[in-house]
């Protein structure tokens, strides 16, 4: 069984940083296309950034170009989404997701596999 957890989620004044991991379990986790959404209360699921399994193509949502970087360390298993810069309209539940391939141009949620329960962050202005 595919388990996808992330944790690191919060709350933080608007300028600040927050760290996201990822990790998942039951499934070889260089195999799989790695991603970042969120949903907002009212609004849809998005992508907000994914990175592919070898970490050579990476697709970034334009609201979060400059301020949030993604990686991953396949050795150990771990996803990771730095966020700098961070503006009130960040705020939304983030998910973690395992993707069976990379979509350019786009995180696409019809690719997605598996998702994770999802963890809270919150930019107060």
């Amino acid at each position: 069984q595919v388990q996808v957890a992330e944790s690191g989620g919060g709350l933080v004044q608007a300028g600040g940083s927050l760290k996201l991991s990822c990790t998942i379990s039951g499934a070889p986790f260089d195999g799989y296309t790695m991603g970042w959404f969120r949903q907002a209360p009212g609004k849809e699921r998005e992508g907000v950034s994914c990175i592919s399994g070898g970490s050579m193509s990476t697709h970034y949502e334009d609201s979060v170009k400059g301020r949030f970087t993604i990686s991953r360390d396949n050795a150990k298993n771990m996803l990771y989404l730095q966020m700098n810069s961070l503006k009130p309209e960040d705020t939304a539940m983030y998910y973690c997701a395992a993707s069976r391939y990379f979509v350019s141009g786009t995180c696409a949620k019809n690719a997605v596999a598996y998702w994770g329960q999802g963890t809270q962050v919150t930019v107060s202005s």
